[in-house]
């Protein structure tokens, strides 16, 4: 049974075509990914990044904190930027504001390998900029969008499902 949020969801997420699309492409992201770096991810258990680290964690995601105030977060080894993690990351989800989230997307794009998409959280807004500069590279950008409420969504359902029927 679809709960009144999943119906609001819907709406929201598929009110034009384009958006609509953009929604698919993020499910595909999320059911092929298994690293998430998070840029601003706090150190306070009552911050919004901290909430969507450890939901994120609970979901099965592999979570690499980036704050250069922290050594570890979430129990997990923090770095200072995107270009001193010594892995793949498949997804890096900024949290950050709008004035500064330009050196989290220059980062993204100069490592090796790239991700396969750069995640702006819900807040920062659409950011023209950030598009042209991701535009051709390879790697999906989602904007003003929560990577936690698109996971809930898109891909718990059906790993509830697939759980359930397994037995």
């Amino acid at each position: 049974m679809r709960t009144t949020f999943n119906n609001w969801y819907d709406d929201k997420m598929r009110a034009t075509e384009a958006l609509s699309a953009e929604t698919d492409r993020a499910e595909k992201t999320l059911e092929t990914t298994s690293t998430i770096a998070i840029v601003g991810l706090s150190r306070s258990f009552h911050k919004d990044s901290q909430f969507v680290g450890r939901y994120l964690q609970n979901a099965g995601y592999d979570i690499v904190p980036v704050n250069p105030n922290a050594n570890r977060i979430l129990g997990e080894k923090s770095y200072p930027d995107l270009l001193s993690i010594p892995f793949p990351i498949d997804v890096v989800d900024v949290f950050l504001p709008p004035g500064v989230l330009s050196k989290a997307v220059d980062q993204a794009l100069e490592m090796d390998p790239r991700p396969k998409a750069i995640w702006l959280q819900l807040g920062t807004g659409q950011n023209p900029e950030e598009e042209e500069k991701v535009s051709g590279s390879g790697i999906e950008l989602y904007q003003n969008r929560c990577i936690k409420v698109d996971h809930q969504f898109l891909i718990r359902p059906k790993k509830q499902a697939n759980t359930i029927s397994e037995t």
